[in-house]
Protein backbone atom coordinates (compact mmCIF):
# COMPACT_ATOMS: atom_id res chain seq x y z
CA UNK A 1 0.00 0.00 0.00
CA UNK A 2 1.25 3.56 -0.61
CA UNK A 3 2.21 5.71 2.38
CA UNK A 4 -0.58 7.57 4.07
CA UNK A 5 -0.81 11.34 3.70
CA UNK A 6 -2.20 14.04 5.95
CA UNK A 7 -5.74 15.14 5.09
CA UNK A 8 -6.44 18.54 3.63
CA UNK A 9 -8.73 20.95 5.46
CA UNK A 10 -11.19 21.88 2.74
CA UNK A 11 -14.30 19.81 2.10
CA UNK A 12 -16.22 19.54 -1.14
CA UNK A 13 -20.00 19.09 -0.91
CA UNK A 14 -22.11 17.37 -3.51
CA UNK A 15 -25.87 16.86 -3.55
CA UNK A 16 -27.61 13.87 -5.03
CA UNK A 17 -31.27 14.33 -6.06
CA UNK A 18 -33.83 14.25 -3.26
CA UNK A 19 -32.09 12.79 -0.22
CA UNK A 20 -28.56 11.40 -0.23
CA UNK A 21 -25.83 13.94 0.39
CA UNK A 22 -22.15 13.15 0.30
CA UNK A 23 -19.12 14.98 1.55
CA UNK A 24 -15.53 14.21 0.66
CA UNK A 25 -12.72 14.82 3.13
CA UNK A 26 -9.70 14.66 0.80
CA UNK A 27 -6.19 13.59 1.68
CA UNK A 28 -3.21 15.15 -0.04
CA UNK A 29 -2.44 13.59 -3.41
CA UNK A 30 -0.02 10.68 -3.55
CA UNK A 31 1.87 9.34 -6.53
CA UNK A 32 -0.02 6.05 -6.41
CA UNK A 33 -3.82 6.04 -5.99
CA UNK A 34 -5.18 4.19 -2.99
CA UNK A 35 -7.76 1.42 -3.39
CA UNK A 36 -11.34 2.24 -2.39
CA UNK A 37 -13.54 0.47 0.15
CA UNK A 38 -17.29 1.15 0.22
CA UNK A 39 -18.71 0.41 3.67
CA UNK A 40 -22.31 0.57 4.87
CA UNK A 41 -23.06 1.12 8.53
CA UNK A 42 -19.89 3.18 8.49
CA UNK A 43 -20.83 5.65 11.22
CA UNK A 44 -20.66 3.25 14.17
CA UNK A 45 -20.19 -0.27 15.43
CA UNK A 46 -18.86 -2.98 13.15
CA UNK A 47 -18.84 -0.79 10.05
CA UNK A 48 -16.88 1.98 11.72
CA UNK A 49 -14.33 -0.44 13.18
CA UNK A 50 -13.89 -1.95 9.74
CA UNK A 51 -13.47 1.49 8.20
CA UNK A 52 -10.79 2.50 10.66
CA UNK A 53 -8.84 -0.71 10.08
CA UNK A 54 -9.01 -0.48 6.29
CA UNK A 55 -7.93 3.17 6.40
CA UNK A 56 -4.89 2.10 8.41
CA UNK A 57 -4.12 -0.36 5.62
CA UNK A 58 -4.23 2.39 3.03
CA UNK A 59 -7.78 2.32 1.67
CA UNK A 60 -9.76 5.38 0.73
CA UNK A 61 -13.29 5.09 2.09
CA UNK A 62 -16.86 5.68 1.02
CA UNK A 63 -19.01 5.44 4.14
CA UNK A 64 -22.79 5.05 4.02
CA UNK A 65 -25.11 5.61 6.97
CA UNK A 66 -28.48 7.11 7.84
CA UNK A 67 -27.44 9.54 10.58
CA UNK A 68 -25.56 12.41 8.97
CA UNK A 69 -24.19 13.82 12.21
CA UNK A 70 -22.73 10.49 13.34
CA UNK A 71 -21.42 9.85 9.86
CA UNK A 72 -19.64 13.19 9.79
CA UNK A 73 -18.10 12.58 13.21
CA UNK A 74 -16.92 9.14 12.15
CA UNK A 75 -15.31 10.53 9.01
CA UNK A 76 -13.48 13.22 10.99
CA UNK A 77 -11.92 10.52 13.19
CA UNK A 78 -10.30 8.80 10.21
CA UNK A 79 -7.12 10.51 9.13
CA UNK A 80 -4.74 10.22 6.22
CA UNK A 81 -7.05 8.92 3.46
CA UNK A 82 -9.94 10.22 1.38
CA UNK A 83 -13.25 9.71 3.17
CA UNK A 84 -16.50 10.23 1.26
CA UNK A 85 -19.71 10.09 3.27
CA UNK A 86 -23.13 9.23 1.86
CA UNK A 87 -26.28 9.82 3.90
CA UNK A 88 -28.83 7.16 2.99
CA UNK A 89 -31.79 5.46 4.65
CA UNK A 90 -31.24 1.90 3.43
CA UNK A 91 -34.89 1.06 4.09
CA UNK A 92 -35.83 3.31 1.15
CA UNK A 93 -35.09 1.74 -2.27
CA UNK A 94 -35.05 5.06 -4.10
CA UNK A 95 -32.45 6.47 -1.74
CA UNK A 96 -30.34 3.34 -2.17
CA UNK A 97 -30.46 3.70 -5.95
CA UNK A 98 -29.51 7.38 -5.74
CA UNK A 99 -26.61 6.59 -3.45
CA UNK A 100 -25.35 3.87 -5.77
CA UNK A 101 -25.49 6.35 -8.64
CA UNK A 102 -23.56 8.94 -6.64
CA UNK A 103 -20.85 6.43 -5.76
CA UNK A 104 -20.43 4.96 -9.23
CA UNK A 105 -20.45 8.34 -10.94
CA UNK A 106 -18.05 10.13 -8.59
CA UNK A 107 -15.60 7.52 -7.30
CA UNK A 108 -13.35 4.86 -8.80
CA UNK A 109 -14.32 1.21 -8.89
CA UNK A 110 -13.92 -0.11 -5.34
CA UNK A 111 -11.72 -3.03 -4.40
CA UNK A 112 -13.87 -3.73 -1.35
CA UNK A 113 -17.63 -3.61 -0.87
CA UNK A 114 -18.37 -4.28 2.79
CA UNK A 115 -22.00 -4.33 3.89
CA UNK A 116 -22.07 -3.99 7.67
CA UNK A 117 -25.54 -2.51 8.18
CA UNK A 118 -28.56 -4.28 9.62
CA UNK A 119 -31.44 -4.15 12.07
CA UNK A 120 -32.84 -6.63 14.56
CA UNK A 121 -36.50 -7.56 14.40
CA UNK A 122 -38.83 -6.92 17.32
CA UNK A 123 -38.40 -9.22 20.30
CA UNK A 124 -41.72 -11.03 19.83
CA UNK A 125 -41.53 -11.24 16.04
CA UNK A 126 -42.34 -14.92 15.62
CA UNK A 127 -43.59 -16.03 12.23
CA UNK A 128 -47.27 -16.08 13.24
CA UNK A 129 -47.03 -12.81 15.18
CA UNK A 130 -45.05 -10.56 12.85
CA UNK A 131 -46.84 -7.69 11.16
CA UNK A 132 -46.50 -6.88 7.48
CA UNK A 133 -44.84 -3.59 8.39
CA UNK A 134 -42.22 -5.23 10.62
CA UNK A 135 -41.50 -7.89 8.00
CA UNK A 136 -41.01 -5.31 5.28
CA UNK A 137 -38.84 -3.06 7.49
CA UNK A 138 -36.39 -5.82 8.32
CA UNK A 139 -36.31 -7.30 4.83
CA UNK A 140 -35.83 -3.90 3.21
CA UNK A 141 -32.78 -3.09 5.34
CA UNK A 142 -31.20 -6.51 5.86
CA UNK A 143 -31.80 -8.12 2.46
CA UNK A 144 -33.28 -5.83 -0.21
CA UNK A 145 -30.67 -3.10 0.22
CA UNK A 146 -27.92 -5.72 0.21
CA UNK A 147 -29.15 -6.95 -3.17
CA UNK A 148 -29.40 -3.39 -4.50
CA UNK A 149 -25.90 -2.44 -3.41
CA UNK A 150 -24.33 -5.61 -4.75
CA UNK A 151 -26.34 -5.38 -7.95
CA UNK A 152 -25.42 -1.73 -8.48
CA UNK A 153 -21.76 -1.63 -7.41
CA UNK A 154 -20.33 -5.11 -7.91
CA UNK A 155 -20.63 -5.44 -11.72
CA UNK A 156 -17.73 -3.02 -12.21
CA UNK A 157 -15.74 -4.91 -9.57
CA UNK A 158 -16.37 -8.16 -11.43
CA UNK A 159 -15.32 -6.55 -14.71
CA UNK A 160 -12.13 -5.32 -13.06
CA UNK A 161 -11.43 -8.89 -11.85
CA UNK A 162 -10.14 -7.51 -8.57
CA UNK A 163 -12.61 -7.18 -5.74
CA UNK A 164 -13.82 -8.40 -2.37
CA UNK A 165 -17.46 -8.40 -1.29
CA UNK A 166 -17.87 -8.98 2.45
CA UNK A 167 -21.37 -9.09 3.91
CA UNK A 168 -22.18 -9.19 7.60
CA UNK A 169 -24.67 -12.00 8.10
CA UNK A 170 -25.46 -13.75 11.40
CA UNK A 171 -25.28 -17.21 12.88
CA UNK A 172 -29.03 -16.87 13.48
CA UNK A 173 -29.43 -17.07 9.71
CA UNK A 174 -27.83 -20.51 9.49
CA UNK A 175 -29.91 -23.54 8.59
CA UNK A 176 -27.77 -25.76 10.81
CA UNK A 177 -25.87 -25.50 14.08
CA UNK A 178 -26.90 -23.95 17.39
CA UNK A 179 -29.46 -21.18 17.76
CA UNK A 180 -31.66 -22.00 14.76
CA UNK A 181 -34.76 -23.15 16.64
CA UNK A 182 -37.04 -20.25 15.75
CA UNK A 183 -38.08 -16.80 16.92
CA UNK A 184 -36.99 -13.40 15.56
CA UNK A 185 -38.45 -14.57 12.26
CA UNK A 186 -37.83 -11.53 10.03
CA UNK A 187 -34.23 -11.19 11.21
CA UNK A 188 -33.35 -14.89 10.86
CA UNK A 189 -34.99 -15.18 7.46
CA UNK A 190 -33.39 -11.99 6.15
CA UNK A 191 -29.95 -13.30 7.14
CA UNK A 192 -30.68 -16.70 5.59
CA UNK A 193 -31.45 -14.76 2.42
CA UNK A 194 -28.11 -12.94 2.68
CA UNK A 195 -26.35 -16.29 3.00
CA UNK A 196 -28.12 -17.58 -0.11
CA UNK A 197 -27.25 -14.41 -2.04
CA UNK A 198 -23.57 -14.72 -1.12
CA UNK A 199 -23.37 -18.38 -2.11
CA UNK A 200 -25.24 -17.81 -5.36
CA UNK A 201 -23.18 -14.80 -6.42
CA UNK A 202 -19.90 -16.51 -5.58
CA UNK A 203 -20.78 -19.44 -7.83
CA UNK A 204 -21.99 -17.12 -10.60
CA UNK A 205 -18.65 -15.31 -10.57
CA UNK A 206 -16.41 -18.36 -10.56
CA UNK A 207 -15.59 -18.86 -6.87
CA UNK A 208 -12.67 -16.49 -7.03
CA UNK A 209 -11.27 -17.72 -10.34
CA UNK A 210 -12.23 -14.43 -12.01
CA UNK A 211 -10.78 -12.20 -9.32
CA UNK A 212 -13.96 -11.47 -7.33
CA UNK A 213 -14.30 -12.92 -3.83
CA UNK A 214 -17.74 -13.00 -2.18
CA UNK A 215 -18.11 -13.99 1.47
CA UNK A 216 -20.44 -13.73 4.44
CA UNK A 217 -19.39 -13.47 8.05
CA UNK A 218 -20.94 -14.13 11.42
CA UNK A 219 -19.49 -11.46 13.73
CA UNK A 220 -21.02 -13.04 16.85
CA UNK A 221 -22.55 -11.10 19.73
CA UNK A 222 -20.64 -7.81 19.82
CA UNK A 223 -20.93 -4.61 21.82
CA UNK A 224 -22.76 -2.43 19.31
CA UNK A 225 -26.03 -0.53 19.43
CA UNK A 226 -27.76 -3.73 18.33
CA UNK A 227 -25.74 -6.10 20.51
CA UNK A 228 -25.91 -3.99 23.66
CA UNK A 229 -23.30 -3.07 26.25
CA UNK A 230 -23.13 -6.53 27.84
CA UNK A 231 -22.18 -8.47 24.71
CA UNK A 232 -19.05 -10.59 25.20
CA UNK A 233 -17.14 -9.18 22.22
CA UNK A 234 -16.00 -5.68 21.41
CA UNK A 235 -17.00 -4.19 18.06
CA UNK A 236 -13.35 -4.39 17.03
CA UNK A 237 -13.33 -8.14 17.71
CA UNK A 238 -16.62 -8.55 15.87
CA UNK A 239 -15.21 -6.84 12.79
CA UNK A 240 -11.88 -8.67 12.74
CA UNK A 241 -12.87 -11.46 10.35
CA UNK A 242 -14.46 -9.01 7.90
CA UNK A 243 -11.27 -6.94 7.85
CA UNK A 244 -9.23 -10.08 7.24
CA UNK A 245 -11.53 -11.15 4.39
CA UNK A 246 -11.15 -7.75 2.74
CA UNK A 247 -7.37 -8.04 2.65
CA UNK A 248 -6.37 -11.72 2.84
CA UNK A 249 -4.16 -13.33 0.19
CA UNK A 250 -6.23 -15.66 -2.03
CA UNK A 251 -5.05 -18.66 -4.01
CA UNK A 252 -7.63 -21.10 -5.38
CA UNK A 253 -4.94 -23.78 -5.36
CA UNK A 254 -3.90 -23.04 -1.79
CA UNK A 255 -3.55 -25.63 0.92
CA UNK A 256 -5.91 -24.17 3.54
CA UNK A 257 -9.50 -22.98 3.62
CA UNK A 258 -8.25 -19.52 4.52
CA UNK A 259 -6.23 -19.38 1.30
CA UNK A 260 -8.53 -21.05 -1.23
CA UNK A 261 -12.20 -20.72 -0.26
CA UNK A 262 -14.74 -18.05 -1.08
CA UNK A 263 -18.53 -18.10 -1.27
CA UNK A 264 -18.81 -19.41 2.28
CA UNK A 265 -19.81 -18.28 5.77
CA UNK A 266 -16.93 -17.37 8.07
CA UNK A 267 -16.74 -17.15 11.84
CA UNK A 268 -13.43 -16.26 13.51
CA UNK A 269 -11.61 -16.91 10.20
CA UNK A 270 -13.04 -20.44 10.06
CA UNK A 271 -15.65 -21.77 7.64
CA UNK A 272 -18.93 -22.74 9.30
CA UNK A 273 -21.87 -24.60 7.71
CA UNK A 274 -24.72 -22.60 6.21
Amino acid sequence: MPPLAAPARDCAHFKVPHYPIFETLPAMETTSPRPLAVITGGSRGLGFESAKALAQQGFDLALIAKDGAKLGSAAQEIQGVNVSTFICDLEQPEQVRETIAAITQSLPVPQVLMLAHGVMSEKMSKTLRTTDAEWRRVMAINLDSVFQLVNGIAPAMADARNGRIVIFSACLGRMSGPGNAGGLAPYRISKAGVNALVRNLAHETGLGARGLLVDAICPNHSRTDMGGPDAPRSAEEGAATAIWLATRPFNAAGATDQEKLTGVLWEDQQVVPW
